[in-house]
């Protein structure tokens, strides 16, 4: 069933740009987190497991990127179990990372039991508990979900959530107690329904937010001031019956704006029913002179475009570093490990607007493990475009005992598109997939 499936959606996603899909094809992810920190967006989400019906979340996944197109996966860097108060099973809702003085804060909505914080010294964890219980809980109702968390120019930070009312309260400098109460603000945006995303740009302060339900788009309003009055300011998105859900992220980077959102495009290439296997999309957004946010068309119909090129002469190149991998999946190790799994023939890892320059080639290395090998390919352009090298993989005893193989490949001068093609057996996993380099 998995082969059919995988070569309809090939077939499918061959009329398309990936550019315009969703950005992470490998897991289904959901309310996006962006940050940007130096030359690197760290985007943070959620994670829809792959058998989810209804809202089945357990840990927070971590993708980085620097250039919007091409993103390397790290895995979950924290799950429920990182808070000990918390006894239940499901409920990793939508949280948002910030950094301070050195140290990266995370808050995480837990359906029914308020919104925790872990802390980190690294972006990619390990996260810990530092209050062993909720920084908000209030017990009356079921509303704490959805932190956003920004720090103003005069240092103070302020954290907003909600559903259906929105919520704020200012943090301490140490961003994990409240300076105030939880505030119920009584000037809740028209159309607001949840996931508000607080910042500040040039002197203006906005709140977007996943706007009416259902199906929600990204609405987002404007103040002068950070604590409101708030004013509905339009659509950053408008609500489309191609999606449901939604859940606004909003970065400045490399001089360009981009938002981020969730919709089910990846599920709907198999799935047509509805079930809550969510995706996370990216496109670029426009402000006004007036500060005020161009409206974007649906994920789909817009292009995003790659910032610089792709250096393909590191050290190493991760295999989970890709703009595209639909039917692949990864796996990560107790040890933080991770690697490319569930590789079957004709599927591929895209890496798009690679820089070969113009150096002479020789050798590609694909770190691998097989029980079956079988092969990969070097295409350009295309998955069955130019043929540039090949690396024949052949079984290694397990599926963990990682080796080294070599095989050719030419230059294609300049930039390219690159397509690592797997080839081998029919429905089997052909090999696990670590890291690959050119020689």
């Amino acid at each position: 069933m998995k082969r059919i499936t995988n070569l309809f959606a090939m077939a499918m996603l061959s009329m398309t740009t990936f550019a315009q899909d969703p950005i992470i094809s490998t897991k289904y992810t959901a309310d996006p987190a962006p940050y940007v920190h130096g030359d690197t967006v760290y985007l943070y989400t959620t994670h829809d497991e792959d058998d989810a019906e209804g809202f089945k979340m357990f840990d927070w996944l971590l993708y980085t990127s620097t250039d919007m197109v091409n993103w390397t996966e790290h895995g979950a860097v924290a799950s429920l179990d990182d808070f000990k108060w918390y006894d239940g099973k499901n409920g990793a809702w939508a949280e948002q990372v910030i950094e301070r003085n050195g140290k990266w804060y995370m808050y995480c909505p837990i359906h029914g039991h308020g919104i925790g914080v872990l802390v980190s010294d690294s972006p990619y964890g390990p996260f810990k508990d530092p209050l062993g219980k909720p920084l908000v809980w209030q017990k009356e109702h079921w509303e704490d979900i959805d932190p956003s968390v920004w720090i103003d120019d005069d240092g103070q930070a302020y954290m907003y959530w909600g559903n259906p009312h929105l919520y704020c309260a200012l943090l301490n400098e140490d961003m994990i107690s409240l300076k105030s109460d939880a505030m119920r603000l009584h000037d809740t945006p028209e159309h607001y329904q949840e996931g508000p995303w607080f910042y500040k740009r040039n002197g203006k302060y906005y709140l977007a937010f996943a706007a009416t339900c259902c199906p929600e788009g990204l609405g987002y309003a404007m103040s002068d001031n950070p604590l409101g009055p708030w004013k509905f300011a339009g659509y950053i998105m408008a609500p489309t019956d191609r999606t449901r859900g939604n859940h606004p992220g909003i970065i400045d980077f490399k001089g360009k704006s981009y938002g981020f959102g969730l919709n089910y495009d990846l599920k709907n290439i198999t799935i047509k029913e509805h079930k809550e296997r969510r995706s996370v999309g990216a496109f670029p957004m426009t402000y006004n002179s007036d500060g005020t946010i161009q409206e974007s068309p649906y994920f789909k119909d817009v292009k995003l475009e790659q910032i610089g090129t792709f250096d393909p002469y590191k050290a190493r190149i991760e295999a989970e570093t890709m703009a595209w991998g639909f039917g692949l999946k990864t796996i990560k190790t107790a040890k933080g490990q991770i690697y490319v799994t569930n590789v079957n023939s004709d599927e591929y890892i895209l890496i798009k607007g690679v820089d070969f320059g113009t150096q002479k080639l020789s050798k590609f290395i694909a770190n691998c493990a097989a029980t079956v090998g079988g092969s990969i390919e070097l295409h350009i352009d295309a998955a069955k475009g130019k043929k540039i090298g090949s690396v024949s993989v052949k079984p290694t005893g397990s599926e963990t005992t990682f080796k080294d193989f070599a095989g050719s490949i030419s230059n294609p001068k300049g930039v390219h598109d690159l397509y690592i093609v797997f080839k081998g057996a029919k429905d089997k996993n052909l090999m696990n997939f670590d890291y690959w380099k050119i020689q």
